[in-house]
């Protein structure tokens, strides 16, 4: 048995679709879970009720962690590090492997590129948060007592992946030919990972026995684009004049008195002020190559 905690989002539906190529047998737990492959098992349980979870992962070879949590700061401290608390016990009580579904939050402004052996030194609270879960489930890999990994993805891109800021900001303008949206600074490359790619390659490394213990970076294209070449990929997909209009740093802290995401989002700005480079060339030597970004987004457009 493969389960996935937090199933319903653009990874977890992604992964599970790919989890079939090595198994029938698929749980997917979330508070209200959706079968995506006919085989597969849906339990109900809430990640914050430690019982719950070990229910939840009874029985399971491995345990993708893929949960996606409110966007909003108190949720995060009330319930992330109670989350990973519970499914690190879950894992050991019922001898499961964990694979963790992580983001990029932990390393902060980086200079360069990003890679597994990038140091935490996160810019945000949200970062603070996510480098203490890390490093809690990497402690108990170092001590011996968890089979788990930690694989990490940019921003994500692509069919499906509503719950971004690319999605209503980019497409869904320039699909109906209106002005889009970039944020902080739009000259300086920012790179995306393809759902698809992530949520097969997830598969993959969950089901590749020396891969665990480790840090992985999930395949994404290294040509990085500039926020003014993304948006004139889109507007070609769909014939559209490249209009787009540059949210500042101050045009989001004005918004943020009225709109809580704008107000949540301020913090985390410094990722497209700045250049925010991905680097999976560890993934790409072991397994397979990313989706260009020329493809991801004709497939995204076209979906």
């Amino acid at each position: 048995m493969q389960t996935i905690l937090g199933s319903g989002g653009g990874i977890g539906n992604e992964t599970a679709k790919n989890l079939l190529r090595f198994t029938d047998k698929i749980r997917l737990v979330s508070r209200n879970p959706k079968q995506v492959n006919k085989t597969d098992e849906i339990y109900s349980a809430d990640l914050t009720n430690k019982e719950e979870v070990i229910k939840a992962v009874h029985g399971s070879d491995v345990v993708y962690l893929t949960v996606g949590l409110q966007y909003k700061l108190s949720i995060w401290q009330a319930q992330w590090h109670q989350i990973m608390s519970n499914v690190i016990e879950a894992c050991k009580k019922n001898n499961s492997k964990l694979v963790f579904f992580d983001n990029v939050y932990s390393y902060g402004l980086v200079k360069g590129k990003m890679t597994e052996a990038t140091q935490y030194n996160p810019s945000s609270k949200k970062g603070e948060l996510r480098a203490k879960i890390a490093e809690q489930l990497m402690a108990e890999v170092k001590a011996g007592s968890l089979n788990a990994m930690i694989v990490r993805s940019a921003d994500f891109y692509g069919p499906g992946a509503v719950n971004t800021f690319t999605h209503p900001m980019v497409f869904e303008k320039l699909k109906t030919h209106k002005t889009a949206n970039w944020l902080a600074n739009d000259s300086v490359k920012h790179s995306f990972t393809y759902v698809p790619d992530a949520g097969n390659a997830t598969a993959v490394l969950g089901n590749t026995p020396t891969a665990y213990n480790q840090i992985w970076h999930l395949p994404t294209d290294k040509d990085a684009l500039t926020g003014k070449e993304f948006i004139e990929k889109v507007a070609a997909c769909y014939n559209a004049n490249p209009k787009y209009t540059v949210l500042k740093s101050w045009m989001m802290k004005a918004a943020g008195l009225f709109n809580p995401l704008a107000k949540e989002s301020v913090e985390m700005l410094y990722q497209y002020e700045y250049e925010y480079l991905f680097d999976s060339t560890k993934f790409e030597k072991a397994f397979f190559q990313p989706t260009s970004y020329q493809t991801g987004i004709e497939a995204e457009a076209k979906w």
